[in-house]
């Protein structure tokens, strides 16, 4: 199953949540696997974003609906990105040698 890297940046309104419930981000969390997804990794973060999330999710169809409902709920807004393995990587990265010659 394909890896997103999701990163959001929490609202004025967000902060006030996890302010007054900080156990709202594992509330959240089930609710982004009832979405479809599954959540690999997660990390607050101190900087630009305020948390990094790693995701499985079936498609690029299935964590944009994720990050979608999330963003617009007005709490957070997110970055979210295609994170490949490194070992398929590399094999990509080998096959597109052998195709060049």
């Amino acid at each position: 199953m394909p890896y997103f890297l999701m990163l959001t940046k929490l609202t004025s309104e967000g902060r006030k949540t996890i302010m007054n419930n900080p156990r709202r981000v594992q509330e959240v969390n089930k609710e982004v696997e009832s979405m479809g997804a599954k959540i690999i990794a997660q990390y607050a973060l101190l900087g630009p974003y305020d948390f990094m999330n790693l995701l499985e999710a079936p498609s690029n169809e299935a964590v944009a609906r994720v990050s979608s409902a999330l963003g617009s709920r007005g709490t957070l807004e997110p970055l979210t990105m295609t994170a490949i393995e490194m070992d398929g990587f590399i094999r990509e990265l080998e096959t597109a040698k052998i195709i060049k010659k």
